[in-house]
């Protein structure tokens, strides 16, 4: 597999992919923090670029730095209450797309299941582990789209159903076929064989903060 290109940042851009009097959805680039860090030098974001241009506009949910894809604002604290609710209730589905390491064999079932739960490394944090007698319950939905015809690489549409963090980052290192281009889950030989993290939040199905209709978004993956 070629590495796949890391993301273009212009200072200062965002791309909208809808907006209106509610919510805004966004593309966010890899490589850019989803909220601000800390330190001066991590105060470029997504959330403050947005708001910017955005005033009203407020976090409801958050990507990897290195992850790229569709990511929800909401515009006021009405529209944020709503959609943190939905999220709480488990309305909001999101996907995913990966290319991970080896061939990894397709489920029994067009989906499988990984259930194990993750608590955070704190003495390596941000690392999130395994832990099966203090860790939290995370569990995430998986099926195989694609196999490199040379054995190096198998491409993966993931659902988190929970949201712990880097819960897919996790989970598939945790099956023996961490994400190319990870620099946190993936051995050296698998994180060098892309130029950025192989992970993407291509698909999101929300209901609306006003009235509840259903939206769908897609924006596929760059990779």
């Amino acid at each position: 597999m070629t590495a796949a290109p890391t993301d273009t940042l212009a200072p200062h851009a965002i791309d909208v992919r809808y907006l209106d009097e509610a919510l805004l959805v966004l593309d966010k680039p890899a490589g850019l923090l989803s909220v601000p860090g800390r330190g001066a030098d991590k105060q470029d974001c997504l959330a403050a670029r947005v708001q910017a241009r955005y005033p009203d506009a407020l976090v409801v949910h958050r990507l990897d730095m290195d992850t790229s894809g569709l990511m929800l604002m909401a515009r006021g604290t009405a529209a944020q209450r709503a959609l943190s609710k939905a999220f709480a209730a488990r309305a909001v589905s999101k996907r995913y797309i990966a290319v991970v390491a080896g061939t990894l064999s397709p489920p029994q079932d067009e989906w499988g299941t990984i259930d194990l739960p993750l608590i955070c490394d704190w003495s390596n944090r941000p690392r999130q582990v395994v832990d099966f007698a203090n860790g939290k319950p995370s569990l995430t939905r998986w099926r195989v789209l694609a196999h490199d015809e040379a054995g190096v690489s198998t491409r993966v549409e993931l659902e988190p159903v929970t949201g712990r963090s880097h819960q897919l980052r996790v989970h598939l290192a945790a099956l023996g076929h961490p994400i190319l281009g990870d620099p946190l889950y993936a051995p050296p030989q698998a994180c060098a064989q892309a130029g950025r993290l192989l992970l993407h939040a291509w698909h999101l199905r929300i209901p609306h903060p006003l009235g509840g209709r259903e939206l769908a978004f897609e924006r596929p993956a760059p990779f």
